[in-house]
């Protein structure tokens, strides 16, 4: 049995996530389809992990098995013309036959991407945020959800894991050539959980809260205590480490 790894790139905003769900349209069921239609069987296809509806993709990865031999190269290629334009298989490779795209990763990132003048190339792929932002303050606010925390507070309520616990190895916000950049690392990632973040640090941002407030924002567990979440559409999965 061969297994290949797929590093993948996608526009979300068509696509209501990742993961295949009944009467919608997903990435994941996108990329299945084509790659069943080139091996003509079946194929089970794992992601690294669930990005949500218009969220999009720089380095997602997923995984697949077959028996069938065949030239990555030209499979590669075969692929990315089945597919549609707003999804591209960046790479591919064959791995251990033990490698599993989810449960391997190690740390994922995931930048989200901030405008501070109006455009119409780049609406569709970041937050127009038009008062001047402060990176010193906001990277002083950012340094209290740096390590492990129970994360409650910045989920979604419907977040099926029981275990509400993350630890961010780096967050931090930069500009550069006229965008916001926020990135941030974690072992994992809960539903809604860097758009939430995002939206409270901007929140804390604009009424001059300092670390006391995001600090009580953990403390409650309540997911009514963070500010509303950012929209999907300038978040970014961008790297994916095993």
């Amino acid at each position: 049995m061969k297994n290949y790894k797929l590093t993948i790139q996608y526009d979300g905003t068509n696509y209501s996530g990742w993961q295949i769900q009944e009467n919608s349209v997903t990435i994941q069921q996108k990329i299945t389809g084509a790659i069943e239609i080139i091996l003509k069987e079946k194929v089970n296809l794992i992601g690294s992990g669930r990005t949500d509806a218009g969220v999009h993709a720089i380095g997602q990865t997923a995984n697949f098995k077959t028996e069938k031999n065949f030239d990555l190269y030209k499979f590669q290629y075969s692929l990315n013309s089945i597919l549609p334009q707003d999804i591209s298989i960046y790479n591919m490779e064959e791995v251990s036959e033990n490698f599993h795209a989810r449960f391997d990763a190690a740390k994922r990132s995931y930048i989200y991407l901030i405008s501070g003048h109006k455009s119409p190339f780049f609406h569709m792929y970041s937050l127009y945020y038009s008062s001047k932002l402060d990176l010193i303050y906001l990277n002083k606010l950012t340094k209290v959800i740096l390590g492990e925390h129970d994360f409650t507070s910045f989920c979604k309520k419907s977040t099926e894991a029981q275990n509400k616990f993350c630890t961010i190895d780096t967050a931090y916000w930069k500009e550069t050539r006229g965008f916001i950049f926020f990135l941030i690392e974690a072992d994992r990632f809960l539903h809604g959980m860097v758009r939430t973040i995002v939206g409270t640090l901007l929140y804390a941002h604009k009424n001059h809260y300092d670390e006391k407030y995001i600090s009580q924002v953990f403390s409650s567990r309540e997911r009514s205590s963070a500010f509303e979440a950012v929209p999907a559409k300038g978040l970014f999965l961008y790297k994916v480490k095993y």
